[in-house]
C-alpha cells in the first residue's frame, strides 16, 4: 500500500500545478512522461512555500513558514510525511539527489519575503538564487538522472534560465508586488519615479540571462528539451510584450500571454522538435 500512498501524493502535486499554472502544466506535459511526476513534485513544493509568504496575510506567516520548513526537513530525514506535497517532494529529492543546500537556499528566500520590502544588490542576488535559480537546479537534477558531468556542464545555464524567469515575473508583477505588497526587488529602483532608462537597464540584464540560458536549453537531454524550450519561448514572448509597455504604465497593467498564443507556441515548438531543429 506504500506505493499507493506515494502515487496519490505525487498526483496531489500534479493537481496543484494544474490549478495554479496552465503555463507550467503545458510545459511539463511536453516533457518525456518519466519526468512529469518528478517535476510536478518540485513545483508543488515551491508553490506551497510561495503561497505562505504571498497569500496568507490573515495568518501568522512566520509560524506557517517555520512549520513548513520543519516539516520539510522531517520528511527528508525520516523519508515520510503525511503532508502529500512533502511526501512527493522528499521522494523526488531522495531519488534524484537534490542537495539540501538547494532546499535551504530556497526556504531562506521565502523567509526573506517576510522581512524585506526593498533589496540592495547583495540581497537581490541572494533572493534570485534561492527563489529561482535553485528551482532550475532541482529540475536539472531530475533531467540529468544522475549524470554528474551533464549536471555540472548545464548548471550555470540552468541558473540563468531561472534568473530570467524570475526577473520577468518581477517586471510583470510590479503592480501586485509594489502597489499591493510594498516590495521592490530591483535594487536602486524607485517605482515612484520609474523611467525608460531604469526599465531598459533591467531589460538588458534579462536579455543577457536569456542568451546564456539558451545554450543550456539546447543541450538538455532530448526528453527534457522540448518542455524547457517551450517554457523558454513562453517567457521570451511574455518578456517581449512587457518591453512594449511604457515604463509609465508598467504599474497599471499585468501583461499575460493569451491562451491561443500559448497553443500556437506549443505547436511551433512541437514542429521544431519533430524536425530536429532544436
Amino acid at each position: 500500500m506504500m506505493d499507493l500512498f506515494n502515487q496519490t501524493s505525487l498526483e496531489c502535486s500534479k493537481l496543484i500545478t494544474e490549478c495554479y499554472s496552465t503555463s507550467f502544466t503545458l510545459g511539463i506535459k511536453t516533457l518525456d512522461r518519466k519526468f512529469h511526476l518528478p517535476i510536478y513534485a518540485v513545483y508543488g513544493f515551491v508553490r506551497y512555500a510561495d503561497e505562505i509568504v504571498d497569500t496568507f496575510y490573515d495568518h501568522d506567516q512566520k509560524y506557517l513558514l517555520d512549520k513548513f520548513r520543519a516539516d520539510t526537513y522531517e520528511a527528508l530525514n525520516e523519508g515520510i510525511s503525511l503532508n502529500p506535497i512533502l511526501q512527493a517532494f522528499q521522494l523526488i529529492a531522495k531519488k534524484y539527489k537534490i542537495e539540501r543546500e538547494l532546499i535551504d537556499a530556497f526556504l531562506k528566500s521565502m523567509e526573506m519575503d517576510l522581512y524585506f520590502s526593498q533589496y540592495n544588490s547583495d540581497g537581490y542576488e541572494e533572493y534570485i538564487y534561492g527563489s529561482a535559480e535553485v528551482v532550475g537546479l532541482m529540475c536539472l537534477r531530475v533531467f540529468c538522472e544522475g549524470n554528474e558531468e551533464m549536471y555540472e556542464r548545464l548548471k550555470e545555464p540552468a541558473r540563468k534560465l531561472g534568473s530570467a524567469f524570475q526577473k520577468v515575473n518581477f517586471l510583470r508583477d510590479i503592480k501586485s508586488d509594489y502597489v499591493d505588497r510594498g516590495r521592490v526587488y530591483f535594487p536602486g529602483v524607485d517605482f515612484n519615479d520609474f523611467g525608460k532608462g531604469a526599465k531598459q537597464l533591467i531589460e538588458e540584464d534579462i536579455e543577457r540571462d536569456f542568451d546564456e540560458a539558451y545554450i543550456g536549453v539546447m543541450n538538455l537531454p532530448r526528453g527534457a528539451r522540448m518542455g524547457v524550450h517551450l517554457a523558454y519561448t513562453y517567457y521570451r514572448t511574455l518578456f517581449n510584450k512587457i518591453k512594449e509597455i511604457p515604463a509609465s504604465r508598467i504599474q497599471q497593467v499585468r501583461v499575460r500571454v493569451p491562451d491561443l498564443k500559448k497553443m500556437a507556441l506549443l505547436a511551433q515548438t512541437y514542429v521544431m522538435f519533430r524536425l530536429n531543429v532544436m
